[in-house]
């Protein structure tokens, strides 16, 4: 009897051995939960193929728009905890959405393993090339005199660049008109033809635009300048205290992932981020590679989780 336990305990051991080897087997979904071309996107797409080259399988995109990127969480939340399905997300279904839609269909902090956080860039209040602000000073001057009228525009009702400027009113007393946009693409085209007047945009999204001089950069919300912008000031050095933003890509996958596949997906999928070629195409653009463990990632989001739920209470925002 001991001899066959023995010998059951060995192949127990060399049966999970092969599974971890072989993953993955068969192709495996990198579920974007927006649009194509948006930075989300471009962090799936960057890292696909070298995931494929790495492990022999196809690492296919798959755009599932809608719900400000809660469609698109269910759909991997609902998946077999097989490797087969990972979700690339920004922080909004993780942290934000949950705050403002009614009837979720997911837990998001109970419902998915974490993998890591990819990448973050702090967001950048930006003007048209000729507005007649060329300081934080000065749209909080005019915020005080004008209060509501200024109109900054977002990629959506509950994005990051939306509740950053939630952000800064409630740090700096003043407000202005949300104008939400069904993507940061229409927001920045709309932003270059003066129709609005101000926004908290992406470092990455906007800083070409920015250096053609075709918007004014006027603060950065990370807690030290870019360094693809680095004569512009931090908020902090602007005389706003509390305004201290990162947006974020990250990975996670439907909870239940077994331990040996969560570890290789983490390896392969930080040493991907880490991949000299792709880490400088991200840095060119003001990305910042993170690449933290799960156990990091799972503290952050908590983090982030708590914070974007105080914002929101605060400045009682609904998305309805």
């Amino acid at each position: 009897m001991k001899r066959f336990l023995g010998l059951l305990a060995i192949g127990t051991l060399m049966a999970a051995g092969a599974h971890a080897q072989v993953w993955p087997s068969k192709p495996v979904t990198l579920v974007v939960p927006f649009p194509p071309g948006g930075s989300t996107d471009s962090v799936a797409r960057a890292i696909g193929p070298k995931l494929t080259h790495t492990l022999g399988q196809p690492f296919l995109v798959d755009n599932k728009a809608g719900a400000t990127g809660t469609i698109g969480a269910t759909q991997v939340k609902r998946a077999a905890p097989d490797g087969t399905t990972f979700l690339v997300t920004s922080l909004g279904p993780l942290v934000i959405a949950p705050h403002l839609i009614k009837g979720m269909q997911y837990d998001a902090l109970k419902d998915f393993d974490t993998i890591t956080v990819a990448v973050q860039a702090p967001n950048v209040l930006v003007v048209p090339a000729n507005s007649p602000h060329n300081s934080v000073a000065d749209v909080i001057a005019y915020e005080k005199k004008n209060p509501g009228r200024m109109t900054f525009a977002s990629s959506g009702s509950g994005s990051s660049d939306h509740l950053t400027a939630e952000l800064f009113w409630q740090q700096t007393g003043t407000t202005g008109l949300h104008v939400p946009y069904k993507g940061g693409a229409p927001a920045i085209t709309d932003l270059l033809g003066g129709q609005v007047e101000g926004s908290f945009q992406n470092v990455n999204a906007v800083v070409q635009n920015i250096l053609a001089g075709k918007l004014k950069a006027l603060a950065v919300t990370g807690a030290k300048r870019s360094p693809v912008l680095p004569d512009v000031p931090t908020m902090a050095e602007a005389g706003v205290k509390g305004v201290d933003v990162y947006s974020w890509q990250a990975i996670v996958a439907p909870k239940g992932l077994p331990a040996e596949i969560r570890g290789r997906a983490h390896e392969t999928m930080t040493a991907a981020l880490n991949d000299p070629a792709i880490r400088k195409q991200f840095t060119d653009i003001g990305l910042e590679v993170v690449a933290n463990t799960p156990a990091q990632f799972a503290a952050f989001q908590q983090q982030e989780f708590a914070r974007w739920k105080q914002v929101i209470e605060a400045g009682k925002i609904s998305i309805d």
